[in-house]
């Protein structure tokens, strides 16, 4: 990327197609107005997050003169026209700022899917087709996030529930999910975006430019816990016969830190059994901080709910108040190797299935958290619903035969809370206090800005049970 400015001009920060489409609206179009919303998918629920963080990123950042110039050689390098005068009157009129009123949902609200998340309208008569124009960037800046947030949100549920039915302790819901998905994110900017959504619901993460991205853009704090998880490169550097060694010098070197032994470096049920079960049995209950025993292979369902039963063996367990057994407080299993969205829920229901707490295992997600997801995931739609033609508004919007989940909505939209459950309603059908679309954006002004602390509270507020609730398979595309 070097030091080019072409990576944050937005002149450029979109399919090469938008630069002809200026041209092609009726004549006498003054506004267009497009909304966002996630069309449908396996989840009933959208958790909205990424929109302050592409605001501060992209859009407080004003064209120049030099950013038209530079835009102008790229499109006509595509042989595409360019409408290099509305740039230059961006420049000059607006002091490069894009005439732009964006409206969305407070970030970390859960909203039912099929509804607006947002909605963007120009500012200027002269630049309808500047709705249209973002749809790449801002798109692309909200979809991964929200799914990712999303997808971390739904494993909030599963496992809230699994706490509430089997552990003296659903009050820890929020250590139950540490992110180690940065080594298969795509870039470093999407382990920051997607790290970040992940944050609104759990504590715990390794990804750094995931805390890098939720301080810079939302003033969240930096979390004062230490862990510290060994690879297998440690442990293999003491060879087949040093893991006990390895282990007591974690023990011995940590104090009341939470540690974390990978056991499956050589033989998982020898070091589970022999080494943690009888070797170092009475160290490790002596341990005054957490003693993680962290599974990397094997079947991530039943393999973490075994090892559970092996150590409850070798170093005894109690019973909640609620009658499931749990290990000693000071002793958990980790589970972070081939966990998804499926495979998390169906770990949590097999210890559940056993008798066994939820306490018992705390789990690590990586790619099935920041990478196994795409914009059809949750079918992100970002269309146009409203045109004015000559001084009126025209309701426009797409309704494909063939595809039911591609049909958008009609007529410019407002966000309702209503009996605990938000509705998409026409923008005129009520009063604007009940909008719960709030003015974000305008002019290149930002005109609400979030803390973190906001978003994990939205996201944390009661919810129905069709939100988190497995949808059927032929309810999933038409949600």
């Amino acid at each position: 990327m070097g030091g080019s400015s072409l990576w944050r001009n937005m002149a450029v920060n979109a399919d090469i197609n938008k630069n002809g489409m200026y041209a092609m609206y009726p004549e006498g179009t003054e506004y267009i107005s497009a909304y966002l919303e996630a069309r449908g998918g396996p989840f009933g629920a959208t958790l909205f997050v990424g929109l302050q963080a592409f605001l501060l990123e992209y859009l407080s950042r004003p064209i120049t003169v030099e950013d038209v110039q530079e835009a102008e050689r790229v499109v006509h390098g595509h042989g595409s026209r360019f409408n290099r005068q509305a740039w230059l009157d961006i420049v000059n009129d607006y002091d490069g700022y894009l005439p732009l009123e964006i409206e969305a949902a407070p970030e970390g609200t859960v909203v039912p899917t099929r509804n607006v998340l947002l909605q963007v309208v120009n500012t200027d008569p002269r630049f309808p087709w500047l709705p249209s124009y973002i749809e790449c960037a801002l798109q692309r800046a909200l979809w991964y996030p929200s799914t990712v947030g999303t997808t971390s949100w739904i494993c909030k549920q599963a496992v809230r529930g699994a706490l509430e039915r089997t552990s003296d302790h659903p009050e820890l819901l929020r250590l139950y999910l540490h992110d180690f998905g940065a080594r298969g994110a795509n870039t470093f900017e999407s382990a920051a975006l997607g790290g970040m959504a992940h944050m609104v619901n759990f504590d715990r993460s390794d990804t750094v430019p995931a805390y890098i991205a939720a301080s810079q853009y939302y003033n969240a704090a930096y979390p004062g816990a230490v862990n510290l998880l060994c690879e297998h490169s440690n442990v293999s550097a003491f060879g087949p016969d040093g893991e006990a060694d390895f282990f007591r010098q974690l023990l011995s070197n940590t104090n009341d830190a939470a540690i974390a032994f990978l056991v499956d470096t050589y033989d998982q049920d020898n070091c589970v059994r022999n080494v943690i079960g009888k070797e170092l049995r009475d160290e490790i209950l002596a341990f005054p901080g957490l003693v993680g025993i962290r599974c990397d292979s094997g079947d991530p369902v039943t393999n973490p709910v075994d090892v559970v039963e092996d150590l409850m063996e070798s170093l005894g367990s109690s019973r909640t108040a609620k009658g499931f057994k749990v290990l000693p407080p000071n002793v958990r299993v980790v589970q972070g190797d081939g966990l998804n969205v499926n495979t998390f829920r169906r770990l949590y229901a097999e210890l559940e299935r056993r008798g066994l707490a939820a306490d018992n295992v705390l789990c690590g997600m990586g790619s099935g958290l920041l990478q196994e997801v795409n914009r059809d995931t949750l079918h992100f739609g970002y269309k146009a619903n409203a045109a004015r033609i000559n001084g009126t508004w025209r309701d426009i919007s797409k309704r494909p035969k063939a595809n039911a989940i591609k049909h958008s909505k009609a007529g410019r939209l407002a966000l309702q809370y209503v009996d605990g459950d938000y509705r998409t309603v026409p923008r005129d059908s009520i009063p604007p206090e009940e909008n719960v679309l709030q003015p974000v954006f305008r002019d290149g002004k930002i005109l609400s800005v979030w803390d973190f602390t906001d978003l994990i509270e939205r996201s944390e507020r009661p919810t129905p049970a069709y939100y988190y609730e497995d949808l059927p398979e032929d309810l999933q595309a038409a949600s």
